[in-house]
């Protein structure tokens, strides 16, 4: 718990979130090949899933590592980008598509993702951001455009 407080205060930097994106491809490796139950941020106490969508153009499967907090029977999941300026392109997809895959503990589970507004959307953002502070600061730093929030809601077929 001690690591997770100390790397979520440092996940407030601008050069964290840019280590962060550098580190994404091998985070998505290792959850890969682990199933889920092993990755960067899981290697300092952060929950971490990998999320499967269908690609809104390509039609192919894309997969992120996020972080995630269990409310409501699902995983609700932060489009934050890093607070890039632009939503990330698993937000696009889950719109479009909203059938999808997580694979986390060492399950994969099929979801579907709901977009979060209002005060749902304050509920869980609160939840997220308790979890990892940084998304506050990811959201000053998006001010011109509010991020996307997703509960993924258990289902019972696969994508």
């Amino acid at each position: 718990m001690e690591l997770r407080r100390m790397f979520a205060g440092l996940g407030r930097s601008k050069a964290f979130a840019a280590f962060g994106q550098a580190m994404m491809p091998a985070d998505r490796l290792l959850l890969r090949i682990s199933g889920g139950r092993l990755g960067v941020g899981a290697a300092v106490g952060l929950r971490t899933l990998l999320l499967t969508t269908i690609g809104r153009t390509t039609g192919e499967p894309r997969q992120v590592p996020l972080l995630y907090v269990e409310r409501s029977g699902g995983y609700v999941v932060i489009g934050s980008n890093w607070g890039g300026e632009r939503h990330p392109a698993w937000t696009a997809n889950l719109l479009s598509h909203p059938d999808a895959t997580v694979s986390v503990h060492g399950r994969a589970v099929p979801v579907r993702g709901r977009l979060l507004k209002d005060d749902e959307r304050q509920e869980m953002w609160d939840a997220v951001a308790s979890y990892w502070p940084a998304y506050d600061r990811y959201a000053e730093r998006a001010a011109h455009r509010e991020i996307r929030v997703f509960l993924l809601e258990r289902t019972n077929s696969a994508p």
